[in-house]
């Protein structure tokens, strides 16, 4: 990514958390977060990774109401961050997380196996 490119990445990011927070009324993203944002180098399309507590349903069902609230947050952002046009607006369910506590339960079990009983 560009310079721009990170520099609006950061502030879609902070802009987004704060609009999930406060202004999106949808009970089904409560427990979200943005975990990474990726804008592609000419800023018209942005990929935002988001982790969510529950089950997969629940992660689900969350990455389908922010996408449902894509139009509106885009105006929001336009209008903070005097964007000409914001981003097109991808939502992805992040599984770093939970890819890292799976590794390390495998991790954590196989030195369990090698220590003496």
């Amino acid at each position: 990514m560009s310079r721009r490119s990170d520099r609006v990445a950061g502030l879609l990011r902070a802009e987004l958390s704060d609009l999930i927070l406060h202004r999106v009324k949808d009970p089904r993203v409560r427990m979200v977060s943005i975990s990474t944002v990726d804008v592609n180098a000419d800023l018209t399309r942005a990929v935002i990774g988001i982790s969510a507590l529950g089950d997969e349903e629940q992660r689900t069902h969350a990455v389908e109401a922010l996408a449902h609230a894509s139009g509106f947050l885009r105006t929001q952002l336009s209008r903070r961050l005097r964007l000409r046009t914001a981003p097109e607006l991808v939502f992805r369910l992040d599984r770093g997380a939970e890819h890292s506590l799976r590794i390390s339960e495998l991790l954590e079990n196989l030195h369990a196996g090698d220590e003496p009983t």
